[in-house]
C-alpha cells in the first residue's frame, strides 16, 4: 500500500479533530443551549445521568468520589468548612479539587457546589454577615435587598462556590416557628416584593428571556434557590417540618407569591420543603411539584431536596428508604440531597428505573434541567474558580452595605411616655452612660443562626464584626464615660449616676428545630437585667431576637424600645440610629403580639388584637446636636 505524502496525512489529522471537535457540541458555547443539553444527553450512559442526580457534603467528596460515581453536585452543610477559619484561598482549593475529580470523567461534566449564603456567605470567617430576612423585611426596600444579593454573590464566588441555597421566601404565619427570623414577612406581598435578591444574586435577566429558563449573569453571579417549596412557614403551632393546614386558594395567595415572581426573574433552582400540606409531604407531592410548579408555572431550572428531604417522607425517617426514592424522584425531585448516604441512593434509584417503577423519562427529565442551569451559568467554559476575587470576602464595601441595612432594618416601638419627650436620639455627650444586657457585647447573639456553624454561637472570637458595646464607644463624644456591666443589680445602677442606660437583650442563636419555641420568653438574666436598669435610670431596650417576643410586661417600666431582629455583623449600624446620625425608618413586617395565645395571629385576621401591628414604626429626624 503506498504511502501517503505527509502533507496530506496533516491535512488528514487535522480534518479529523476539526470533525471530532464540530461533533462535540456540548462544548461549543455557541452552540444554542437546547442544542448543547441535547447532545451531551445523547451521549449519556444511565450511570452518567443517575450520578448527576445526586449531590453530596463536602465532609465525604473526595476527586475519587466524583469521578468513580459521576456525582453532579457537592454542598457544604451548615458548619461544613474544610478548616476552621478557612480563608478564601482554601476554600477555591477545594472546591476545585473536587471539580478537577469530576472533570477528569468520561465527558468532564463539571460539578455544581452549593452552600446555605443565607444572611451574606455566613458560613465563612471574616465575610459580611448581612441582618437576617426577617431584619431585611422590615426595610421594605426591595432595592437595598437587591445590592446585597450582588455582595453575597461576589463573598460566595470570592470563595470558588456558585451556588446559594437563598432566598428562603417562607411566608411565617407564626413567630414560634424556629426558622420565622429566615422570613421577610408575614405579609405575601413582602416577600414577592423581596425576591428582588435573585436578580442581585444571579444578575438581570434579560428583557428577551423566556420566562421559566433559568438565567445567571456571569463568574461574579450565583445560582439562587427559592425554598422552600411550598408552605413551610404555615405549620400548626409554627412546628418545623409539620403540616401546613389550609385550603388550595389559601396556600396560593399567602404562600405562592414568591415564587410566581421568583421565576418570572429567572431563579434557578427551587428547593422542596420538609413539611407537608394537608398531610402529604412535599417531598413527595407530584401535584404540586410537577403539575403545579414545572406545568403550570413553566419552571425550567432544577427541583432540590431539601438535605436528607426524601429521607423524611415517612416516619421514622429512612425507615423505608425504598419508598422514599420512588415517591421523592417520582414526584418530580431533580437533584437528591444525599450528603452521606449516596451509594445507597444510586443504587436504589438504579434499581427503580430498571424495574419500571421510575420511568427513564423521569431521570431525563432530571438531568436536562441540572445541565440546563449547568450550562446557563457558564460551567462548562470556566469550571474552575480563581483566587481573583478573593478581596471581596468582608470587603470594607460591604460592611458598608451592611451597617445600611442595620440601619434600615431597626423599628422604633417606643420612644418616651409621650411624643413631646422623646428618649431618641440619644446625646452623644453625657458623663456617664451604662450599656448592660446579654446581648450588648456578643458578636455571635449578634448575627443568631446560620453563621459560622449551623446553629450559631455566642462570643466575640467567631467572626469579624462591631459589638453594639463597641459601636457604641465609637459613637459617643470621647468625654462619656461607658460604663459595661452584663446583668447588674439595681443597687448599682442606683449609686452610679448614669445619665441613661441602653439594655440590650434578646434570644440565643438557634436554627430550624431548635429554635421552635411556644413560650417565646426573653432568656434570663435578659428579663432581670431589663427590670435592675429600667427600674433606676432612663433607659432605652434593644430587642435582638429572630421574632417578636414576650415584652408587654415590662413595656411601662422602658423609656424606649427598639426592636433590630439579628443584625449581623456590623452592630455600628445599631449605635448610628440610637444617636442620631440616621433617623428610624423600619417598619415591623410581623404582627407583635400582646401573649402567645393569641398565636398564630396575623394581619387582617377577625381576632387582631396586637400589642404593635403589621406595618408599625415611629420614625426619627436625624440630628447633628451631641
Amino acid at each position: 500500500m503506498a504511502k501517503l505524502p505527509i502533507f496530506l496525512v496533516g491535512i488528514l489529522l487535522i480534518c479529523s479533530v476539526s470533525a471530532l471537535a464540530d461533533d462535540m457540541k456540548y462544548k461549543d458555547p455557541k452552540q444554542p443551549l437546547n442544542v448543547r443539553i441535547k447532545d451531551l444527553m445523547d451521549r449519556m450512559t444511565f450511570e452518567e445521568k443517575v450520578g448527576q442526580m445526586v449531590q453530596i457534603d463536602r465532609s465525604v467528596a473526595t476527586k475519587e468520589v466524583l469521578n468513580k460515581y459521576l456525582i453532579g453536585s457537592v454542598l457544604s452543610g451548615g458548619g461544613s468548612l474544610p478548616s476552621k477559619q478557612a480563608s478564601a484561598e482554601t476554600w477555591v482549593n477545594m472546591v476545585n479539587d473536587f471539580q478537577e475529580g469530576a472533570l477528569s470523567t468520561r465527558l468532564g461534566i463539571p460539578i455544581i457546589y452549593g452552600i446555605d449564603a443565607v444572611h451574606g456567605h455566613n458560613n465563612v470567617y471574616k465575610a459580611t454577615i448581612f441582618p437576617h430576612n426577617v431584619g431585611l423585611g422590615a426595610t421594605r426596600d426591595p432595592e437595598l435587598v437587591k445590592r446585597i444579593g450582588a455582595a453575597t454573590a461576589l463573598e460566595v464566588r470570592a470563595t470558588g462556590i456558585q451556588y446559594a441555597f437563598a432566598p428562603c421566601i417562607a411566608v411565617c404565619r407564626d413567630p414560634r416557628w424556629g426558622r420565622c427570623y429566615e422570613s421577610y414577612s408575614e405579609d405575601p406581598l413582602v416577600v414577592k416584593a423581596m425576591t428582588e435578591i435573585i436578580p442581585g444574586l444571579q444578575g438581570d435577566i434579560p428583557a428577551n428571556s423566556p420566562k421559566g429558563v433559568p438565567f445567571v449573569a456571569g463568574n461574579k453571579n450565583i445560582a439562587a434557590c427559592a425554598k422552600h417549596f411550598v408552605g413551610d412557614g404555615g405549620t400548626t403551632k409554627g412546628i418545623n417540618e409539620n403540616n401546613t393546614v389550609i385550603d388550595r386558594h389559601g396556600l396560593l395567595s399567602i404562600h405562592m407569591p414568591g415564587y410566581y415572581a421568583s421565576i418570572i426573574k429567572g431563579v434557578s433552582t427551587v428547593m422542596v420543603s420538609y413539611s407537608s400540606w394537608n398531610g402529604l409531604k412535599m417531598h413527595a407531592n407530584r401535584e404540586l411539584i410537577t403539575g403545579f410548579l414545572k406545568n403550570r408555572l413553566r419552571f425550567r431550572g432544577f427541583v432540590i431536596s431539601d438535605w436528607q428531604g426524601i429521607d423524611r417522607i415517612t416516619y421514622p425517617e429512612h425507615s423505608n428508604y425504598s419508598f422514599s426514592v420512588e415517591a421523592g424522584v417520582n414526584a418530580g425531585i431533580d437533584m437528591i440531597m444525599v450528603p452521606y448516604n449516596y451509594t445507597e441512593f444510586i443504587d436504589l434509584l438504579t434499581s427503580k428505573v430498571n424495574d419500571q417503577i421510575i420511568p427513564m423519562s423521569r431521570i431525563d427529565d432530571a438531568v436536562r434541567r441540572i445541565l440546563r442551569v449547568k450550562f446557563v451559568m457558564g460551567l462548562f467554559e470556566n469550571p474552575l474558580a480563581d483566587t481573583s476575587l478573593v478581596n471581596h470576602l468582608g470587603s470594607q464595601e460591604h460592611r458598608e452595605l451592611a451597617r445600611e441595612a442595620v440601619r434600615k432594618s431597626l423599628v422604633l416601638l417606643k420612644n418616651g411616655e409621650s411624643a413631646d419627650e422623646p428618649l431618641l436620639p440619644l446625646p452623644k455627650k453625657a458623663p456617664k452612660i451604662l450599656v448592660a444586657g446579654t446581648h450588648a457585647d456578643n458578636l455571635g447573639y449578634q448575627c443568631g443562626g446560620w453563621t459560622i456553624e449551623w446553629q450559631g454561637l455566642s462570643g466575640n472570637d467567631l467572626t469579624s464584626g462591631t459589638t453594639v458595646l463597641t459601636a457604641i464607644k465609637n459613637t459617643v463624644d470621647p468625654t462619656t464615660e461607658v460604663i459595661y456591666q452584663e446583668a447588674p443589680d439595681s443597687d448599682f445602677v442606683k449609686s452610679n449616676d448614669f445619665s441613661y442606660a441602653i439594655v440590650v437583650i434578646g434570644e440565643h442563636p438557634y436554627a430550624e428545630t431548635n429554635g421552635d419555641n411556644l413560650n417565646l420568653t426573653i432568656p434570663e438574666p435578659g428579663r432581670t437585667t431589663l427590670e435592675n436598669v429600667c427600674g433606676a435610670v432612663k433607659c432605652v431596650v434593644v430587642v435582638i431576637s429572630g421574632r417578636p417576643v414576650v415584652i408587654q410586661p415590662y413595656i411601662a417600666a422602658m423609656d424606649a424600645l427598639v426592636s433590630a431582629s439579628l443584625p449581623g455583623s456590623e452592630g455600628q449600624g445599631v449605635a448610628d440610629v440610637l444617636f442620631g446620625d440616621y433617623g428610624f425608618t423600619g417598619k415591623l413586617s410581623r404582627t407583635w403580639f400582646k401573649t402567645v395565645d393569641q398565636l398564630p395571629m396575623n394581619v387582617g385576621d377577625p381576632h387582631y388584637d396586637p400589642l404593635f401591628p403589621y406595618g408599625f414604626g415611629l420614625t426619627t429626624n436625624p440630628t447633628k446636636a451631641t
